[in-house]
């Protein structure tokens, strides 16, 4: 598998697989981890370095040896991410209130105009243009949240309203959200590996995937399946169009890193315990 975006793979590996580990990571451990997705030990280091660089990793000393954990901020990011991917927002039932988000922000602070428009994207919402956001979801408390990590509380308005008039809900939701592309990509999903899934529960039930494939194959499978939350509003179900291919495409993806975890923890377990101290890894320090 070659590596496309180092850095997402390093951040799937410590998302799916180090986050609940508490302690910090050999170096030597994460090189071997990502040498079978096609990083080089070159390349894991240089991106290693920007990441501590950035503030997500921060990179703790043993003698020779370097060892990177998830400082706090990296870790928040890391848990969001992990609670949208597994348990995001759905709601069965709509009571037709929307959340309007809506900001002013100078100029000479455009950067973090970015960043919140970032955020809103993450939480579900789509633009109506000036400034104004909006979701079917209640997110008061996290866009105070929002608004206290990026110092704008005197930039921001929220308010909970129903939509009176001119346009229908289908055309609303058509203006804020690409909903008919966000399908297509889960569609060529659900074909890309379903047949993979298969042949995967096949193998194991015969006891023929190597534990080392299996780390690949859910590693791999969470980088491509990590994009859908920042892309799908999870809208309510009466909002969705009537051939929504969303909630399909989670239950594969449940299934089958439910069904590859056991072997690619083992795996991910067994480079770990060699790794401290060894000289496996070419390069220790």
């Amino acid at each position: 598998m070659a590596a496309q975006r180092p850095q997402d793979l390093i951040f799937t590996l410590f998302g799916d697989f180090l986050l609940h580990r508490p302690e910090p990571v050999w170096v030597g451990s994460l090189i071997s981890l990502l040498a079978p997705l096609g990083l080089s030990e070159g390349a894991v280091r240089t991106v290693l370095s920007r990441m501590a660089a950035k503030g997500w990793l921060e990179t703790e000393r043993r003698g020779r040896n370097s060892f990177y954990r998830l400082t706090d901020p990296g870790r928040r990011l890391l848990e969001e991410g992990e609670a949208r991917i597994y348990d995001p927002p759905r709601e069965e039932r709509w009571d037709g209130s929307w959340s309007l988000v809506t900001y002013s922000i100078p100029e000479d602070r455009r950067q973090l105009r970015e960043r919140l428009r970032l955020r809103l994207s993450w939480l579900g919402c789509g633009s109506l243009g000036n400034g104004l956001w909006i979701t079917p979801h209640d997110i008061g408390p996290r866009i105070e949240a929002i608004a206290d990590a990026l110092d704008l509380r005197e930039n921001l308005e929220v308010f909970r309203a129903r939509h009176v008039a001119f346009s229908d809900e289908g055309r609303l939701v058509a203006q804020c959200w690409d909903l008919e592309g966000i399908n297509r990509r889960y569609e060529a999903f659900i074909r890309r590996h379903s047949p993979e899934y298969e042949r995967c529960r096949a193998a194991i039930e015969a006891r023929r995937l190597p534990a080392r494939e299996a780390f690949v194959r859910r590693l791999g499978l969470v980088d491509e399946y990590r994009e859908f939350p920042l892309i799908d509003p999870y809208l309510p179900r009466p909002l969705q169009p009537p051939e929504w291919s969303g909630e399909c495409a989670a239950a594969l993806f449940n299934a089958y890193h439910d069904l590859l975890m056991p072997l690619a923890d083992e795996y991910v377990d067994g480079t770990l315990t060699a790794a401290p101290g060894a000289e496996t890894v070419k390069g220790a320090a």
